[in-house]
């Protein structure tokens, strides 16, 4: 993984013309015309700037290693914009280099659009390009093409993203979710609801003695060294973003036709998370996770992938947590702290609306 590189200096961006007549996004930024070269010309590219992105040109060109790609997509809708811990633009950046890494791949290209509104700051839209910047250096991925549309005020919440990415998917290593057997340990690489919680938190306005801030980070560093460590062995892994672990460890029991048994007491929940979802009357097992892991491993190399895990700042806190079973097939259960047993169903829908 590369060494983040230095911030860039967004101080005087906005002082170019017209640029300087305009500290809030209007139609013509996304018009195709001279606003819109300068937003080009004096946030995206001093941002971003990389040989595939310089062209300019309407595709990137780019070099890639022989091999399988796994190409992925998603969108950043998040509310608020900026929340303890991250903003829209962290979350665009990792969200899809995490999709790439537990699929086995190495992200190595992003694409990134913006529809922004009108009348949103431009010194807001300077923060979020800033944020997505460093974390790119810190996942050692480039962002190579991009575009930008601009919707009437009133339409766009400001700003929503949508990203793209392409990896390499490393040789001789298969990783799916239909791969999960009876016997495989599970284990998760840090405590979970971190993200889910902090964005509540700040939308309800709950204050906590410890501040809930959301987990948002890069895991294809993790990733690289547990593949490293136990190549093959590693059968699933998953980011439980939306749905939380409970969705996550639902799905894989249905693709794998397995059953999943978790330890409802080796769950990793920091005390304000859990004080946050007792006063909101949710469960921590549904609540959105924006940098932890799931990890699928025969049993065999379960120790192995927990030291590794926590011998890396992003998953000191791992721990196994159950395992797949060949009883109650495509369930997911949940053993209480009482000893008695309960069902963790897939939800019908989202918990938290609005979280990544």
């Amino acid at each position: 993984m590369e060494a983040p590189k230095a911030a860039p200096d967004f101080a005087k961006w906005i002082c170019p013309l017209p640029l300087a007549d305009y500290p809030a996004i209007v139609m013509g930024h996304g018009g195709g015309g001279k606003l819109g070269s300068e937003l080009v010309e004096h946030l995206f590219l001093p941002a971003f700037r990389n040989p595939a992105l310089e062209n300019l040109g309407d595709a990137a060109a780019i070099d890639l290693p022989a091999g399988r790609l796994a190409l992925s997509t998603d969108s950043f809708v998040v509310q608020p914009l900026f929340f303890p811990g991250g903003s829209i633009g962290e979350l665009a950046v990792n969200g899809t280099v995490n999709d790439l890494a537990v699929s086995g791949a190495v992200p190595k290209f992003l694409s990134a659009s913006f529809i922004l509104e009108e009348g949103f700051p431009l010194a807001q839209l300077a923060a979020i390009v800033e944020a997505m910047a460093k974390a790119a250096a810190v996942a050692g991925v480039q962002i190579v093409t991009g575009d930008t549309k601009v919707v009437e005020r009133g339409h766009g919440d400001g700003c929503y993203i949508n990203t793209a990415g392409v990896g390499v998917l490393r040789d001789n290593v298969a990783i799916g979710p239909h791969r999960a057997q009876p016997g495989d340990a599970v284990l998760i690489s840090g405590t979970i609801g971190d993200h889910g919680m902090a964005i509540m938190s700040v939308r309800e306005g709950m204050e906590f003695e410890s501040p809930i801030r959301s987990d948002c980070a890069a895991m294809n560093g993790l990733i690289s060294e547990v593949l490293d460590a136990a190549g093959t062995a590693v059968h699933v892994m998953r980011d439980p973003t939306r749905g939380g672990l409970g969705s996550t460890l639902n799905e894989i029991a249905s693709a794998s036709d397995a059953g999943i048994e978790i330890d409802e007491t080796r769950l990793p929940v920091r005390e304000e998370v859990q004080s946050a979802c007792e006063l909101l009357g949710l469960d921590p097992v549904y609540v959105a996770n924006e940098g932890k892991v799931v990890f699928v491993v025969a049993p065999k190399a379960a120790e192995r992938v927990l030291e590794v895990l926590r011998a890396h700042p992003l998953g000191c806190e791992a721990v196994r947590i159950g395992q797949v079973t060949a009883a109650h097939k495509r369930m997911l259960v949940a053993r209480t702290a009482m000893g008695a047993q309960r069902v963790i169903p897939m939800q019908i829908g989202e918990q938290l609306p609005r979280i990544c």
